[in-house]
C-alpha cells in the first residue's frame, strides 16, 4: 500500500551557521536558482518514493509555517513550493540582518575582548565592520581555525537520521562552492527527541543552561545545601548590617596636656568612675623602639614617662578618704629635652585593666573617681596629645571573634562556598561590623588607610604591562623556545623554569616575577600538552623561595631590612643575602626532591583526557568567561555576548564528538616543534620593541631599588610610570580594551584582605600571637634561650604566615624581635632572630593559596587564562613543601648560629 502523499518541507539543520552566513553575498538566496540547484545536485529534493524523499517532502510545511508564517495549502504544485521557499528565505534574511546589525558601540565592546577571541572567525563580521569604518589594519595574529570545521566536514553532503527526522547537512565553508549550508531548525538529541528552535533559543543559551543544570544536578540534597548556604550568608549579612547601622563611627576626642618637669605629677580626670578597662592613645616626642640608646655625656638618667590609673574614694562630706593604684604601670621612653624639637611625633597606645572596687572602701564611702597620673623625669615640660577610650575592645574576646572570622574565611575558600574575592569581602565587612559592635567602628578614612595602595599600584601597573606585552606573541614564542632547548622533556623544562623564576624573584619583587612568568608557563604547558596547574604551583613555590634570598625579593624582607634598628646593627643588603644564601640553596634542593616525589608519575602533570579534549574544554571556559564579562543591559553588549555564546555552543558540540572519537597517535618531537614554530611567531615586532623599552625601564628601577642608597621611587610608582610610558609609546587609544585585561577581582581581593588583616589586628589577634611568642621565649633558661628563640620565631612566623597575611604579622614580629634583642637580661643576639623571621615569613607563604601575594596573583592570572586551581589543590602541594622547607631552615639556623655562632 503506497504511503499517503506528503507536502515537501524544507529542513534547516544548523542554526548557528545562520549568523556566520551572509545572505547578501550568496546568489543562492534566489529561490528559483536555489531550488533548481538543489534539484540538480541532491536527489533528496526530487519527488520520489524512497525514504529520504518522503521524509524531506513530509517536513516542508511545519518549518515553513514556523519560520515564515506561510499558510498551509492543499496543492503540491511547483508554485506553492516556490512561494513557501521564498517566505523562508525572506525570514532568514530579515533575521540575519537584524542580528548582524553591528554598531559602533558593539565594535567598542568587541575591541575590549582578548586578542584570540577577537580574531576568531565567528566574530569576523565585527572585524569587517571595524575595517570598513576605521580602515584595514593587519591583524596581530592569524585568525584561529574555525572550531566547527570538523563538524561540517564530518556531515558534508550526508543525511543524518536522528530518529525524529532526516536532515540534509551541507558545508557552508567547504570546498564545494555550490553547496549550500542549511541552518537547522529541527534539533534531534541523542534520545531521538525533536524540538523546533527559534532565535530565542540561542539568545537565551538554552543549551548552556541545560549543561549547567546537568552539572549542578537536580538532587534535593544539593538544593538544600544551596538554600542552607544562602541562609547562612543572609544571617551574616544581617549581623554586620545591623551592627553598622546601629553604631556611629568611633571618633577620638583629642586633648592637649602638658606634663610638668622633674617628677611633678599631672592628674587627668576620667569622666566615668565605673570602668573595667581604659584605652589610652598618646602622641608626643617618644623614643622609637628601634632607635639607638643615646649615651648622655651629662650622666642624666634615661628620660621616661610613667602613667598609671588611680581610684579615689570620697566620704559623705565629699572629702578624700582613700586612694589606690588600680592598674599596671605604663613606662614610655622619651627623648632628651634638647632633641624634643627635632624629633618627629610618635603614636603610642595602651589598654589599662582596672581592678574592681575594694569592698571595704566601697562600704565606707559614697563616691569614687578614676584619674590618670603622668610623671616625667626630664628637665622640661612635655607636651602630649591624648585621647581616652572608655570602652576599648576587650582583647581576650576580640581574639576569639578574630579567630571565628578567619576560620569562616578559610571555610568559604577551602570548600569554594563562594568566590574567593567575595569571601574576602564578606569576612572583611564582618570584621568591621564586629568592631562596630564593640564600639570601635573605624571611620572610612581609617579603613582606606588600611589598604596597602603600594601593593595595589604595583599589581595594577604590571598587569597593564603584561596585557600589552601579550599582544606581541612573545609569551608563545618564549614557550616554544623553551620547548626547543629542552628537547620536549618535561622535568628538564620544569627545572629550568623554576630555577629561572627563583633567580628572578631574588632581585625583582616576586609578585612582578609571577606576573611575567605565569603567561609563559601556561603557554609552555599548552604547547607540551601538559596541565599548567601543577607546574604553576611549582613555579610560584620557587618564586617564594627565591624571594627569601634578598631584602627586596619578598615584602616581609623589605619590612625587616628597612627597619632602622636592624640596619644599624649590621644587617645590610650584602650581609642579609650572604646569611640567607646557604639556607635558600638547601631549601631549593629539598623542595625539588619533594616536588619530584609528589609528581613522580608523569601522568600527574598531564591532562586526564586527550590534549584535543582538554584544549576544547579550555576554549569553552575562555569563551564563557569572555561572554560572562559582558552585561545584557545594552544592545551592543548583548549582541556580542550572544555571538560569543553561540561559539560556546559550537565548541560544546565539537567537544562531544572529540570525546567519542578515537585518540590520534602523538606526532614526534621534530614535527611538533616545526608546527609550533610556524603557529607561534612574534606577531607584532614594533610593539615588542616598545614593550621591551618599557620593561627595561621598569626592571632597571626595580634593581636600583635593591640598593638602599639609590631608592627614590617605590615599586608601585615604578610600575605605574612604566605602564604610562608603554601606553604613550604604543599610542593606545582604546583604554577600555586594556583595562578589561586587568585582573580587577585579584586587586579587590587584596584590598579586602588588607582591611581584614588590619581589623583582626585591631581585635588583638596579631598582638596575641606576638605576646604568646614572647612569653614562651622569656620562660626558658639562659643556656637554651637562643635555640628556643630561633625555633619559636621561625615556626610561629611560618605557620601564621600560611594562614594570616604576612605583612602585618612581620610588622608585629619585627617589634618582638627587637624587644628581645634589646632586653639586656636575655642576652640574645639580634641577627639569628632576624634570619629566623625572614625564613619563616617568606617560606610560610608556600603553605596555602592566600599565604603569599604571589600565590594569589598566580591563581588570578591562571584563572584568566582558563585554568583554575583550588585552595585544597595548592594546599596538598604547598603545605608539605612548606613544612619540609622550615625543617631544613631549622637545621641550618641551629647549626650555623646556635652551634657555630656565625653571627
Amino acid at each position: 500500500m503506497s504511503e499517503p502523499s506528503r507536502r515537501p518541507r524544507f529542513v534547516i539543520t544548523d542554526e548557528d551557521e545562520l549568523d556566520d552566513y551572509n545572505p547578501n553575498s550568496d546568489p543562492r538566496y534566489n529561490p528559483h536558482q536555489y531550488l533548481q540547484l538543489q534539484t540538480q545536485q541532491n536527489p533528496y529534493y526530487r519527488q520520489g518514493n524512497d525514504q529520504h524523499s518522503r521524509t524531506a517532502t513530509g517536513h516542508y510545511d511545519s518549518v515553513a509555517t514556523n519560520a515564515g508564517g506561510a499558510e498551509e495549502e492543499e496543492d503540491d504544485d511547483e508554485e506553492d513550493r516556490h512561494s513557501k521557499l521564498q517566505d523562508i528565505i525572506n525570514w532568514l534574511h530579515q533575521r540575519h540582518h537584524h542580528k548582524r546589525e553591528v554598531t559602533e558601540g558593539a565594535l567598542q565592546v568587541w575591541r575590549a575582548l582578548p586578542e584570540r577571541i577577537r580574531q576568531d572567525p565567528s566574530l569576523a563580521s565585527f572585524r569587517q565592520e571595524h575595517e570598513r569604518l576605521h580602515g584595514y589594519e593587519p591583524p596581530d595574529v592569524d585568525p584561529l581555525p574555525n572550531d566547527d570545521t570538523d563538524d561540517h566536514d564530518h556531515n558534508n553532503g550526508k543525511i543524518v537520521d536522528g530518529g525524529g527526522g532526516v536532515i540534509f547537512c551541507g558545508s557552508g565553508h567547504n570546498k564545494n562552492a555550490n553547496a549550500f549550508s542549511p541552518i537547522g531548525i529541527n534539533v534531534t538529541n541523542e534520545m531521538g527527541q525533536v524540538r523546533i528552535l527559534d532565535g530565542r533559543d540561542v539568545e537565551n543559551n538554552n543549551e548552556d543552561q541545560q549543561d549547567e543544570t546537568e552539572h549542578h544536578g537536580h538532587s534535593k540534597l544539593k538544593k538544600y545545601l544551596i538554600w542552607f548556604k544562602i541562609a547562612i550568608l543572609l544571617v551574616v549579612w544581617g549581623v554586620f548590617t545591623a551592627f553598622l547601622m546601629s553604631t556611629n563611627e568611633h571618633v577620638d576626642e583629642l586633648k592637649l596636656i602638658s606634663i610638668p618637669k622633674n617628677g611633678t605629677e599631672r592628674v587627668f580626670r576620667i569622666s566615668t568612675a565605673e570602668l573595667s578597662r581604659i584605652g589610652l592613645h598618646l602622641t608626643g616626642a617618644f623614643r622609637l623602639q628601634e632607635a639607638d640608646a643615646v649615651k648622655d655625656t651629662l650622666q642624666r638618667p634615661p628620660p621616661r614617662l610613667e602613667i598609671f590609673v588611680e581610684r579615689t574614694y570620697y566620704n559623705e562630706s565629699g572629702e578624700k578618704a582613700f586612694d589606690e593604684i588600680v592598674s599596671k604601670l605604663w613606662i614610655l621612653d622619651l627623648v632628651y629635652p634638647e632633641f624634643m624639637d627635632s624629633t618627629r611625633e610618635t603614636h603610642k597606645a595602651f589598654q589599662f585593666q582596672i581592678e574592681p572596687l575594694d569592698g571595704d572602701y566601697a562600704n565606707n564611702t559614697n563616691l569614687t573617681e578614676l584619674t590618670l597620673h603622668f610623671v616625667s623625669n626630664i628637665d622640661a615640660e612635655l607636651p602630649l596629645q591624648l585621647s581616652i577610650d572608655e570602652s576599648p575592645i576587650y582583647k581576650k574576646e576580640g581574639v576569639i571573634y578574630a579567630a571565628v572570622v578567619l576560620c569562616g574565611l578559610y571555610v568559604m575558600i577551602i570548600w569554594e562556598i563562594v568566590n574567593r574575592t567575595f569571601a574576602a569581602i564578606i569576612a572583611s565587612t564582618l570584621s568591621v561590623g564586629i568592631l562596630a559592635a564593640l564600639n570601635s567602628r573605624p571611620s572610612m578614612v581609617t579603613i582606606m588607610g588600611w589598604i596597602d595602595v603600594e601593593t595595589l599600584l604595583l599589581l595594577f601597573g604590571m598587569m597593564i604591562l603584561v596585557a600589552i606585552l601579550s599582544e606581541t606573541g612573545v609569551f608563545d614564542y618564549l614557550a616554544v623556545y623553551a620547548y626547543k632547548i629542552t628537547n620536549g622533556h618535561v622535568w628538564p623544562l620544569i627545572n629550568c623554569l623554576c630555577l629561572f623564576t627563583a633567580i628572578l624573584s631574588s632581585f625583582l619583587d616576586n609578585v612582578t616575577t609571577v606576573l611575567l612568568m605565569t603567561p609563559v608557563t601556561i603557554r609552555l604547558c599548552e604547547v607540551m600538552s601538559l596541565n599548567p596547574v601543577p607546574i604553576l604551583m611549582c613555579m610560584v613555590i620557587y618564586s617564594n623561595i627565591g624571594g627569601a634570598l634578598t631584602p627586596v625579593g619578598d615584602p616581609p624582607n623589605v619590612i625587616i631590612a628597612s627597619n632602622s634598628f636592624i640596619s644599624k646593627n649590621g644587617v645590610n643588603f650584602a650581609i642579609f643575602t650572604l646569611h640567607m644564601l646557604p639556607g635558600v640553596i638547601l631549601v631549593m634542593f629539598t623542595s625539588y626532591v619533594q616536588l619530584r616525589y609528589k609528581f613522580r608519575n608523569i601522568a600527574d602533570l598531564q591532562f586526564k583526557e586527550s590534549p584535543e579534549v582538554e584544549e576544547l574544554r579550555h576554549e569553552i571556559h575562555v569563551w564563557k568567561r569572555a561572554a560572562a564579562s559582558l552585561s545584557s543591559y545594552s544592545k551592543d553588549e548583548e549582541l556580542v555576548r550572544q555571538t560569543l555564546m553561540k561559539k560556546v555552543n559550537r565548541l560544546k558540540r565539537s567537544l562531544k564528538k572529540k570525546m567519542s572519537a578515537a585518540v590520534e597517535p602523538a606526532i614526534n618531537y621534530q614535527q611538533t616543534l616545526e608546527n609550533l614554530q610556524a603557529k607561534y611567531p612574534i606577531r607584532n615586532k614594533p610593539l615588542l620593541i616598545k614593550c621591551s623599552c618599557a620593561l627595561v625601564f621598569v626592571i632597571s628601577l626595580f634593581f636600583l631599588h635593591s640598593v638602599p642608597e639609590l631608592q627614590r621611587l617605590s615599586l608601585g610608582w615604578t610600575a605605574l610610570l612604566g605602564a604610562i610610558f608603554l601606553i604613550i609609546l604604543a599610542d593606545i587609544e582604546d583604554m577600555e580594551a586594556i583595562l578589561a585585561r586587568v585582573e580587577w577581582s585579584t586587586l579587590l581581593f587584596f584590598a579586602a584582605l588588607f582591611i581584614l588583616m588590619e581589623a583582626l589586628s585591631e581585635l588583638g589577634l596579631i598582638e596575641w600571637i606576638g605576646n604568646m611568642t614572647e612569653s614562651i621565649i622569656l620562660g626558658v633558661g639562659e643556656e637554651s634561650r637562643l635555640m628556643v628563640a630561633v625555633l619559636i620565631i621561625l615556626w610561629v612566623s611560618a605557620i601564621a604566615s600560611a594562614f594570616v597575611d604576612n605583612i602585618p604579622l612581620t610588622t608585629m614580629m619585627v617589634k618582638i624581635t627587637i624587644s628581645l634583642a634589646q632586653n639586656t637580661a636575655l642576652k640574645l643576639p639580634l641577627q639569628p632572630l632576624v634570619w629566623a623571621l625572614a625564613f619563616g615569613a617568606c617560606l610560610g607563604g608556600n603553605g596555602t593559596l592566600i599565604g603569599a601575594s604571589a600565590n594569589v596573583v598566580c591563581a588570578g592570572v591562571a584563572e584568566q587564562h582558563g585554568y583554575k586551581f583550588t585552595f585544597l589543590q595548592f594546599f596538598k602541594v604547598g603545605f608539605p613543601v612548606m613544612i619540609g622547607s622550615i625543617i631544613v631552615s631549622t637545621g641550618y639556623l641551629l647549626v650555623s648560629h646556635v652551634l657555630f655562632a656565625w653571627h
